[in-house]
């Protein structure tokens, strides 16, 4: 399970869906069937309840924004926007399938599981003081549905009715039980306010800073280039246990960078103040400067126990080029892991091999008890090793040399009728010769990509890497106008519901949607639904099992690689709580001390001029 909000994101564990009957000031609900916190509990564990408040925190983004609208396609949305809006519950950064009561005061599961019913707190204000009604959970719901994201048909698609209940309630019906996590994505949902958008198209983008509710609003903004936020004083929330600790400084502003590498050496001048690092050699060495020396920056490995998901390589099936899976598996031998881990990533990485790895239900070894039972009745119409090898993809020894491997390519191709003539691979029906355009939007990238495309020139394959802006790669992303591109899937320990938008058929076709690679196969649609459906923890992480390993043997992606931890440097003016939050960075817990920021500020000047 995701969140569903284009705005936020959380993972989770899925065991059987259970209400907790607590207090109605501390309502919960966990897909494990116990709460870690009880019903009197003051805080999470994870934030300083005394955490002083102030200060200014300034973070980055790349590339541009032109909506304030994160709900809906149309638009690349502010960094950060979701900040402004409150949802009915707040998901636990420290337990797996956790969520307890923000706008909502209570929730009850019906007996039957065919309904969930949302109680509002009586305090919940939008900012410009109006109550959060049930009308308005109504008609967010419903609007999101019809005009929303993609993601959020997808989500909601077995919800039935929505009514109003009572004065304060919302009750949402279920097509079945059998969609045990749907209660918790509902609790995901924002509660957006029916009149302000009233006479507004909800369907456009929008640099009207929106009617929030959430603990910040938008202070100000300079169109695709920078947006900051002000904490609310009265925020309606701010003494809930749930928020506690939270949002701990005054100000946050975003600046827009072009690249990363901009970015980097804006950050090392102290233009802003927090990194998280996504590239192994910056890590390794692209942060050394007199402030790092003088210990005015810090550099934080911070562990963290989620699924990696996966990154890689991936296909556009819509493409004919790349529809044979023989030719998909070819391709993956062009990729020298070992070499680039060797050479590029400081030895920083581990090979990805499913797509749940560093979880119990990543697929390994060969498929056995309820797993293989599942798979049995795909036979024939999935590879027959499936059932008899463990997926490896290919391995080499971080020389460079990968001759054993461009020859089992070759084979493979020529099977696809695939062969040389002269220097280029070619089409033995139509001449064609075998080339195609690998997209990015981050020139950062590209040091991986072009060895990959060299080995591909060794086997008579043209690559050709194209490296564009962030709106124009988003917007050919989202009509699916691309051959390959690096994409990320990020997985959480309770997949479901957003595994149909990731490789349902229904998805494939629908633009904007995160079925990227165009996946349609009805054995992949079956298995998700058992998935989605499965009654028990046993039960899910054997259907978990089998749809990894039909992915996996389906060659939609070339895996890339992964870490277990956040790498994140800052400013040291920056404090955080002793126990970090075991599936989150947590920044909304970190605060300023003022004595530090003062020091800070009186050596950064000497420091970034030398």
């Amino acid at each position: 399970m995701r969140r569903v909000s284009a705005i936020l994101a959380a993972p989770f564990v899925l065991l059987g869906l259970a209400v907790a009957a607590v207090a109605a000031t501390t309502p919960g609900m966990s897909l494990f069937g116990d709460l870690k916190y009880a019903p009197d509990f003051k805080n999470f564990d994870y934030v300083n309840p005394d955490a002083p408040k102030g200060g200014t925190m300034r973070l980055f983004s790349i590339g541009t924004f032109d909506t304030l609208n994160p709900f809906v396609v149309k638009g690349v949305p502010a960094a950060g926007i979701g900040q402004i809006f409150d949802t009915l519950t707040v998901a636990s950064e420290d337990e797996p399938g956790s969520e307890y009561g923000l706008v909502a005061e209570r929730i009850e599961l019906a007996p039957d599981k065919l309904s969930v019913l949302y109680t509002l707190r009586k305090e919940a204000r939008f900012h410009d003081g109006t109550q959060m009604t049930p009308e308005d959970v109504i008609w967010t719901f419903e609007t999101l549905r019809a005009k929303g994201a993609p993601s959020y048909r997808s989500y909601y698609g077995d919800v039935t009715k929505v009514e109003k209940e009572g004065e304060r309630g919302v009750r949402f019906l279920f097509k079945s039980a059998e969609n045990r996590e749907l209660p918790q994505i509902l609790g995901q949902m924002p509660v957006l306010s029916k009149a302000y958008w009233s006479g507004r198209d909800f369907e456009k983008t929008t640099l009207d800073p929106p009617l929030g509710s959430g603990p910040y609003k938008i202070e100000s903004l300079d169109p695709g280039r920078s947006i900051t936020y002000r904490r609310v004083p009265d925020y309606w929330a701010a003494d809930l246990p749930v928020m506690k600790g939270r949002f701990n400084v005054d100000t946050i502003r975003y600046d827009y960078y072009r690249d990363a590498t901009i970015a980097l050496e804006a950050f090392k001048a102290g233009q802003f103040d927090i990194k998280l690092e996504n590239s192994s050699k910056d890590w390794a060495t692209g942060y050394d400067s007199p402030a790092l020396r003088a210990g005015l920056i810090k550099k934080e490995e911070i562990p963290n126990g989620l699924p990696s998901g996966m990154q890689g390589f991936a296909y556009n099936l819509r493409r004919p080029l790349f529809q044979d899976p023989r030719v998909r598996e070819a391709l993956a031998y062009a990729f020298d892991f070992e070499w680039s881990n060797k050479n590029l990533f400081y030895s920083a990485y581990k090979r990805t091999r499913s797509y749940f790895d560093n979880s119990e239900l990543a697929a390994t070894g060969v498929p056995q008890g309820e797993e293989l039972k599942i798979l049995e009745k795909y036979r024939g119409q999935i590879p027959d090793q499936v059932f008899t090898t463990e997926y490896d993809p290919p391995k080499y020894d971080g020389s460079g040399n990968i001759r054993d491997g461009i020859r089992a390519a070759l084979k493979l191709l020529k099977d696809a009728g695939w062969t040389f003539k002269g220097e280029k691979l070619v089409n033995d029906e139509t001449g064609q010769p075998f080339e195609f355009e690998i997209l990015l939007d981050n020139p950062q990238f590209e040091r991986i990509v072009l060895p990959f495309a060299k080995n591909l020139e060794r086997m008579g394959i043209t690559a050709r890497v194209r490296t564009v802006d962030p709106a124009q790669y988003q917007k050919r992303m989202e009509t699916f106008d691309y051959d390959m591109a690096v994409v990320a899937f990020g997985e959480s320990l309770s997949p479901g519901n957003e595994q149909r938008e990731f490789w349902g058929s229904q998805s494939a076709d629908e633009q904007g949607s995160r079925n990227l690679m165009g996946i349609k196969s009805k054995v992949v649609d079956e298995l998700i639904e058992g998935l989605v459906r499965a009654p028990d923890r046993a039960s899910l992480v054997a259907h978990a099992h089998a749809l990894d390993r039909v992915l996996q043997y389906g060659y939609y992606v070339i895996p890339h690689y992964h870490i277990d931890s956040f790498r994140v440097a800052h400013w040291d003016k920056f404090r955080r709580p002793a126990v970090s939050p075991k599936y989150a960075v947590g920044l909304e817990t970190w605060w300023i001390d003022p004595g530090a920021e003062r020091s800070v500020e009186a050596k950064k000047g000497e420091v970034t001029k030398q």
